[in-house]
């Protein structure tokens, strides 16, 4: 089927899930959980699939890791879902009424976004994070990953059609791009008429190449190139906790910690520190001059290393001489996601929060946090790191839009 028919067939049934009662849709997400769980040796059969072929390809473990399914895994997807169902459905509220001087009763009403187009990479789990927040919020969604992940989305996709089809919804609500042709992909970018916004969610050449040649609207989801700055008035023994947290705890996402910024007053003591635990996962650390004269046999840092999102166990260290040049190497490289502070001194910490320009500001903890699960927004659809429409974590709010709903008694103007 082509994207052009996908896209027909998610502008045909949208008003039914558009619509819906919140009883209905938490109804379908009920299903949904279920027959996840149900499928679960299905699943795992068509994602080994997935994973052999990225073997054979040389993708490296730590995005096989993104990309395998197993019982524990597919059980907290159905728990993702689980969760959605106990949300406050956005669809309706009120978010401000007034009454104008002629009489008019204006209520500004939260409505679904339409049809959402998601464009995403590697983790097959997006597919139902995806498709079961688009339908708490009310919208069709058409779904387009990435060529590694074809078996386990397929598998998936399936299951949710058959799910909501048994409690009274076209199935067509949530729809797959079978095609992983760039091709593809590049249609869905032009599909104006019937996808009413795309949403990247994956790597920089992949959310840029979205943002440059959609003619769609775009939420643009974001890269994390995630900063750590260790202030002189730092709890060090805190600090190291954050650092080795944020970088291994899982390298191959977003919210990892890519960089490490120490201020130099604490520098001779905080970095063996660290690199003691880091080398107990085999972080390779990229340092400047001065990083390199304490920690003996690290590689030099380059402006690539300072600017990278590495996913993996890797991370770039630089020793600063005050919070205002942490500051300021976050403003040169930093993607806007997520950095954090570490330190016991209210000024510093303020004059951090206030400057570094991020979709997430941590004081003393670690970036992991940032993702709708761990802010009690439930599953995110992504991070979004732009500032129109919605920044940071995107829960079901952030996918629905206003409309003004007017009551007059016979205004003219």
């Amino acid at each position: 089927m082509t994207v052009q028919q996908l896209g027909q067939n998610a502008k045909g049934c949208a008003a039914q899930i558009n619509t819906a009662s919140t009883a209905d849709k938490n109804r379908a997400l009920s299903v949904i959980a279920e027959e996840l769980e149900a499928g679960v040796k299905q699943i795992i059969e068509e994602n080994k699939k997935d994973i052999a072929t990225a073997r054979e390809m040389g993708i490296p473990e730590t995005m096989i890791d993104r990309l395998m399914l197993d019982e524990g895994r597919i059980s907290g997807i159905a728990d993702a879902v689980r969760t959605l169902i106990d949300l406050d459905d956005p669809v309706g509220v009120v978010e401000r009424g007034f009454t104008r001087p002629n009489g008019l009763v204006i209520h500004k009403t939260r409505v679904p976004l339409g049809v959402i187009g998601i464009i995403f990479e590697s983790r097959p789990n997006v597919s139902v994070d995806a498709a079961t927040l688009c339908l708490k919020a009310g919208n069709a969604v058409i779904l387009r990953g990435g060529k590694e992940a074809i078996n386990s989305n397929r598998a998936l996709v399936g299951i949710m059609r058959r799910a909501v089809e048994k409690c009274g919804f076209d199935p067509n609500i949530i729809q797959l791009v079978d095609d992983t042709s760039r091709e593809s992909a590049n249609q869905m970018m032009k599909l104006s008429g019937f996808i009413d916004v795309l949403i990247p969610r994956g790597g920089h050449g992949l959310i840029q190449a979205v943002v440059q040649n959609a003619t769609v609207p775009v939420i643009e989801t974001g890269t994390g190139n995630c900063h750590i700055y260790v202030d002189k008035a730092a709890d060090l023994a805190m600090a190291a906790d954050i650092v080795y947290n944020a970088k291994t705890s899982r390298p191959s996402v977003c919210n990892a910690a890519e960089s490490l910024l120490v201020h130099q007053a604490v520098a001779q003591e905080f970095l063996p520190m660290v690199k003691q635990r880091l080398d107990e996962k085999g972080v390779q650390l990229f340092g400047c001059a001065e990083t390199r004269s304490i920690l003996e046999g690290i590689q030099p840092a380059t402006e690539e290393d300072y600017a990278a999102e590495y996913l993996d166990y890797k991370m770039s260290v630089k020793v600063v001489a005050s919070v205002e040049e942490a500051v300021e190497h976050i403003r040169i490289y930093s993607t806007h996601h997520s950095d954090c502070i570490v330190t016991n001194d209210l000024a510093a910490s303020e004059l951090f929060t206030r400057s570094v320009d991020s979709a997430a500001v941590y004081v003393n903890a670690s970036t992991r946090f940032t993702d709708g699960g761990e802010f009690g927004f439930g599953a995110e659809i992504g991070i979004s790191t732009q500032k129109l429409h919605a920044r940071g974590p995107m829960g079901l709010n952030e996918l629905t839009s206003v409309k003004y709903v007017v009551h007059g008694n016979g205004q003219i103007r």
